[in-house]
């Protein structure tokens, strides 16, 4: 393990020690990204496997990660070729110790895919400097000696602040499908009564096993497919994905999605795809300053009054002045009130922001995609 460095776009230096793959000398293709603080006290393996954190660094909270080690059953991806999507990750404590025979080791997991950790981070200080400042770009790397020189300093600023912001990235790209993909798991229903056009943005595998669960056979479809496309498909609905990035830059989605409603058809969606529903039906959204990122979201449902906890990876909400008064605002965040869910009152169209399937959990959402199948089943009556 070599001494590393974590410098932030406003010029703030965190001192680390590295594990997994080794931080390049500066200057090296050191990794750059966003850095977002996430919340849940497991779950490591599928934060890094989650296709949403294309293009962002994920600071662990709960200050000792890696105790039941990694193996391939907990990812999320959907078969991509790079497992892991986020761009590095960052503990106070990483475990070392004995695990299961099946199990590697967490450092063992980032080493095997090419991912920078950090770890003897004062994580505490850096979620407290994002909570107060807000997302920052940042900067990996390592030095030839143990401290780090002004000229070292300055150059490694140099580089991040002419870094891309997420909003100006195709963080899709690369993490989606490219082709229509009929049942891209194993153990899809057979005789399944609904089939959902899911279109893939950075799909989640337990968005599609949770849909096995229920009966409903899954189509995946590039983010670049026609309206036309998902009417002619002979599905019974159509789900949009969780995915990276700012989704102002999908405006080709956007329109079709618009489409697909006006035609009649269901529209449901999951996170980016409930902020594409926002921009579909005439809202827009905005970045937030830090995001949701963990396990322990309360949310309110504003129709019953019950309060739940979801799992959450979003760093752009619903802008509630921009909504038509035919949309609904279904769920709001309990801390800060933000847009949590919407339907429609004159349309097929349900969506949320938090993520229901929530792999490893919390459960206590997984009701939605009852709602959203539900609802797909009215609408073939």
């Amino acid at each position: 393990m070599n001494t590393s460095f974590l410098l932030l776009e406003d010029g703030t230096v965190f001192t680390a020690t590295g594990f997994g793959s080794p931080a390049p000398l500066l200057g090296k293709q050191a990794p750059m990204a966003e850095v977002v603080f996430n919340t849940s006290m497991c779950g490591y393996q599928e934060i890094l496997t989650d296709p949403s954190y294309h293009g962002q660094m994920v600071v662990m909270t709960y200050p000792h990660i890696g105790n039941y080690g990694c193996e391939a059953p907990f990812e999320e991806h959907l078969g991509l070729p790079k497992p892991i999507s986020c761009t590095a990750l960052l503990v106070h404590s990483v475990y070392t110790g004995p695990l299961p025979p099946e199990r590697v080791s967490l450092h063992d997991y980032l080493l095997t895919h090419g991912i920078v950790g950090l770890c003897g981070l004062d994580t505490r200080a850096l979620t407290i400097h994002i909570r107060n400042k807000g997302a920052q770009r940042a900067i990996i790397f390592s030095t030839e000696g143990k401290t780090l020189s002004r000229s070292e300093h300055e150059h490694a600023l140099s580089l991040v602040r002419t870094y891309p912001s997420v909003s100006e990235l195709d963080l899709i790209e690369g993490v989606s499908t490219k082709r229509v993909v009929k049942d891209p798991l194993s153990g899809a229903p057979k005789d399944a009564s609904l089939r959902f056009a899911v279109v893939d943005f950075g799909i989640k595998r337990s968005i599609v096993t949770e849909l096995y669960r229920r009966g409903v056979a899954v189509t995946l479809f590039p983010p670049t497919v026609l309206a036309e496309d998902i009417l002619r498909s002979g599905c019974s609905a159509m789900l949009l994905s969780n995915g990276p990035g700012d989704p102002e830059r999908l405006q080709d989605v956007v329109s079709m999605t618009k489409q697909v409603i006006e035609a009649g058809f269901p529209v449901f969606g999951i996170c980016l795809g409930h902020q594409l529903i926002t921009w579909a039906l005439g809202g827009s959204t905005k970045k937030m300053k830090y995001g949701h990122h963990g396990g322990n979201h309360p949310v309110v449902d504003t129709q019953t009054g019950a309060c739940f906890v979801t799992s959450q990876n979003h760093s752009y909400a619903s802008e509630a002045e921009t909504l038509p008064p035919s949309a609904t605002v279904w769920f709001r965040n309990a801390n800060d009130n933000s847009i949590e869910g919407l339907f429609c009152t004159d349309k097929r169209v349900s969506c949320v922001q938090f993520h229901p399937e929530a792999s490893p959990g919390p459960h206590d959402a997984t009701w939605i995609f009852d709602r959203f199948i539900l609802e797909a089943k009215e609408a073939s009556v």
